[in-house]
């Protein structure tokens, strides 16, 4: 007889995302390019579309698949950021030099939504959007900042962004 069998299994965290995409193995190329992804496997429909690939980027995972607007009749509740013209969410990707890895999405085709640059909070931080809608905000920590001193920047950086903001 088997032992219990835990709820999350090894190697996965209480939360994973699950991406949907037009063009799976484009994506799946993608992620591996920049942000060195490892394929963990890749299932597809008769047709070649991915029907579930899982992938790891550092110590997590991610799940990935085709958009399929109607399957067997039933509609799908989830569209690609194709779709919907745009993204709901922001996936935050934390490593060590994070400006090799910026640099190598970029490189493999993420278009920079805000430039990478030490933040208020001890982050150097930036985002990009990869060629199927996904926002990535990339960092890395470098400081750790007392919540009073961050308080204090946070109150200068959002003077700083008034100011920027009325010159547009």
């Amino acid at each position: 007889m088997a032992g219990k069998v835990s709820a999350v299994r090894e190697g996965a965290h209480t939360i994973t995302a699950h991406l949907v995409v037009r063009g799976g193995k484009k994506a799946v190329e993608f992620y591996k390019k920049a942000f060195g992804a490892e394929s963990r496997g890749i299932h597809e429909t008769p047709d070649g579309k991915v029907m579930h690939a899982e992938l790891k980027i550092g110590d997590s995972t991610i799940m990935l698949a085709d958009e399929f607007p109607s399957m067997g009749g039933v509609q799908s509740p989830v569209s690609s950021p194709e779709a919907l013209r745009g993204s709901t969410v922001v996936l935050n990707l934390y490593r060590d030099n994070i400006d090799q890895l910026f640099n190598q999405a970029v490189a493999a085709g993420a278009t920079v939504t805000m430039p990478l640059a030490n933040q208020f909070w001890g982050d150097r931080y930036g985002q990009v959007k990869d060629p199927f809608g996904h926002v990535w905000a990339l960092g890395q920590h470098v400081e750790d900042v007392a919540p009073a001193e961050m308080d204090r920047r946070a109150k200068e950086a959002f003077a700083q962004m008034a100011k920027t903001a009325g010159k547009t």
